[in-house]
């Protein structure tokens, strides 16, 4: 019983993976003059085309359910850029063994990591007003990567990467 709570245990500390986000942006722009949306004609994005392809369709919904419209000519170009990457081990079981008797103490403790490395995955996103400002607005993703993943789960993961990364656009101006 306690073999198989601790089993489930390791299976959810290492299974969830979380979406890091981190944006930045131009504090001048003023985001309410953009409406309409492009892409650059030669991204490089770092994806397999079926992958760019899941991409842009994930965030074509998710700027259409902002308001935002693609367009021919755009007030704003996007342009995406991906990295993949080997993620460190950061998941541990401490094991100790210790005893006493008599005055006498010890221990040893040791760290043992668990399960195997993954491999993670950076896209950056840029938004760029040609005609002003330039790069006004960016966020950065990270998350895990399964290359092996079906295309459902890898559609799946690219919807959820694109919601957390229109969490900030626009941003909150104070």
């Amino acid at each position: 019983m306690r073999y198989t709570f601790l089993l489930l245990v390791l299976f959810i500390v290492t299974s969830c993976a979380p979406i890091r986000v981190d944006y930045d942006y131009e504090k001048t722009t003023n985001f309410e003059t953009y409406k309409t949306y492009n892409y650059y004609g030669d991204i490089k994005s770092g994806l397999s085309d079926l992958d760019t392809k899941r991409l842009f369709r994930a965030l074509d919904e998710g700027l259409e359910a902002r308001g935002y419209t693609l367009s021919d000519t755009p007030d704003f170009f996007i342009d995406i850029k991906s990295v993949e990457f080997q993620q460190q081990r950061q998941n541990n079981v401490g094991v100790g063994v210790g005893g006493t008797g008599r005055n006498v103490g010890g221990g040893i403790s040791i760290g043992l990591p668990i399960g195997q490395s993954q491999l993670g995955r950076e896209i950056v996103f840029e938004f760029v007003d040609e005609n002003k400002t330039g790069l006004f607005w960016q966020a950065i993703s990270e998350s895990n990567y399964k290359p092996n993943a079906t295309p459902e789960k890898r559609e799946a993961q690219f919807k959820a990467i694109v919601e957390k990364v229109l969490e900030g656009f626009p941003p909150e101006q104070k």
